[in-house]
């Protein structure tokens, strides 16, 4: 490459100068990206190269999730081959990843406490207390594969992700599933989630559990029954 503003000089230049240009290239103030970087260099493998700091890995693997660029506008605005940027965005994203094991958890897994939102509330409280969070999906679009593409188109006609994600009461995601398939159905998502050991899917304690399987059955009871009593039952 021959430009002279290297991807090295852009990040020296964004971390020095006006905190509006990091948050609008990266999607996150200049200390959030120190401390991530830190976090990356000392506890889940993010390095760099003789020629290349882990802080242009960390750009290049930002850029790319917060930009949707594509490697070739990444490689003229990092001046790397497209070998070399496709090589530290596959770097960049294993360490995100090993980050995403420690952050996105419960606090307590066994969940001995009811949260303070339940608890001190008498609208919820005793009738929510062993509640432990909220479960929800959404579609993210994706960029696949012509070959690929029939299976992960929505019913709106867009290819994207089915993620199933978890969150307490404090707001702090607890649970990710990411990677399914647009098509997918949300409790075929859920069932994955539930029976798949190796997703550490955080399961209530037993008599919390089956408190929240008689829920979801009476739930889909009712269901049944209202759809059965408007003739509109398949």
């Amino acid at each position: 490459m021959t430009s002279t503003q290297t991807g090295a000089r852009w990040i020296k230049e964004l971390l020095e100068g006006h905190p509006d240009r990091i948050h609008d290239a990266f999607r996150m103030s200049k200390h959030i990206f120190v401390d991530l970087l830190h976090k990356l260099e000392a506890d889940h493998e993010l390095q760099g190269s003789q020629r290349t700091s882990s802080s242009e890995v960390l750009g290049i693997t930002l850029y790319i999730l917060a930009q949707r660029g594509s490697v070739r506008l990444t490689k003229e605005r990092f001046q790397h081959s497209t070998e070399t940027i496709s090589r530290y965005f596959s770097a960049g994203l294993r360490s995100l990843l090993l980050l995403s094991v420690d952050v996105i958890k419960p606090i307590d897994r066994q969940f001995r406490d009811i949260p303070a939102e339940i608890r001190y509330d008498t609208r919820y409280m005793p009738f929510f207390k062993d509640c432990v969070g909220v479960i929800d999906g959404t579609h993210v679009d994706a960029r696949i594969p012509v070959k690929d593409q029939v299976r992960y188109i929505r019913r709106h006609g867009t290819t994207t992700q089915n993620v199933m994600a978890v969150c307490d009461f404090n707001m702090c995601f607890t649970f990710a599933l990411a990677g399914w398939e647009g098509s997918a159905h949300d409790s075929r998502v859920f069932a994955c989630a539930l029976t798949d050991d190796r997703l550490h899917f955080p399961h209530p304690p037993q008599g919390i559990l089956i408190n929240l399987f008689t829920i979801i059955q009476l739930f889909v009871f009712l269901i049944v029954y209202l759809l059965n009593k408007t003739n509109k039952c398949r």
